[in-house]
């Protein structure tokens, strides 16, 4: 276990996190009355890091010349549109903006881990 890509991982999350609440926060009419939605959401976020870094060692493509890179993007993909999927069902399928962002944040929680913690 990579301890280091997980704290990474989570960091990135909370961070993305709240460029999610900054987002959302606009289009649900600010933070007044929406604060348990918006860290709801921020939450989430940071439970798709913790995630994506325990994820570090599942591999999908096992050949070719960007295997590595390939693999965070695939893991991004599936591991963001997951847990992202949970904050849209209980939104009943009307946050459609914040589910996008959260496939496109799960994608880059996992190539900035993976490629920080390779180089080190």
């Amino acid at each position: 276990m990579n301890t280091k890509r997980i704290a990474l991982a989570t960091v990135l999350g909370a961070v993305l996190g709240i460029f999610c609440i900054l987002g959302a926060g606009g289009r649900v009419g600010g933070w007044v009355g929406n604060e348990i939605l918006l860290i709801g959401l921020w939450y989430n976020r940071v439970i798709m890091g913790i995630i994506i870094g325990l994820a570090g060692e599942v591999i999908l493509i096992k050949q070719g010349n960007y295997a590595k890179w390939i693999n965070s993007f695939l893991r991004g993909v599936i591991l963001g549109l997951l847990v992202s999927l949970q904050f849209y069902l209980s939104t009943e399928l009307l946050d459609w903006p914040t589910f996008l962002a959260g496939i496109l944040y799960g994608i880059i929680i996992d190539i900035l881990s993976t490629s920080i913690t390779e180089r080190s």
